[in-house]
């Protein structure tokens, strides 16, 4: 199994939009991309709490089955689609993909 780990440190404002707005938006549109594709397992988002000032502010975590099912997900049409929103709105990003 893989686990794909992705989170973003998002901008005070952009898109029209506060932190807390984006944030809730990018839960959204990445919600709606689960079950992408046949061997993704696993699809959650949450927010940070806020009990270290180093934090990140949204977090994705996801499962698949294998390398395979991770390569069809980054590269599918729906998961880029996402892409343009988050890059406006994020400061920073870090992922990791590790096999379990």
């Amino acid at each position: 199994m893989i686990k794909h780990i992705v989170m973003w440190k998002l901008k005070e404002e952009a898109e029209g939009n506060d932190k807390d707005t984006n944030a809730k938006l990018m839960k959204e549109k990445l919600e709606a991309i689960a079950n992408l594709v046949p061997g993704m397992l696993k699809l959650e988002v949450g927010f940070d709490l806020g009990l270290d000032a180093t934090g990140y502010d949204v977090i994705l975590y996801s499962e698949f089955e294998n390398k395979a099912a991770l390569a069809a997900y980054q590269e599918h049409p729906q998961h880029k689609a996402v892409f343009p929103f988050i890059g406006a709105v994020r400061e920073s990003r870090v992922a990791v993909d590790y096999a379990v």
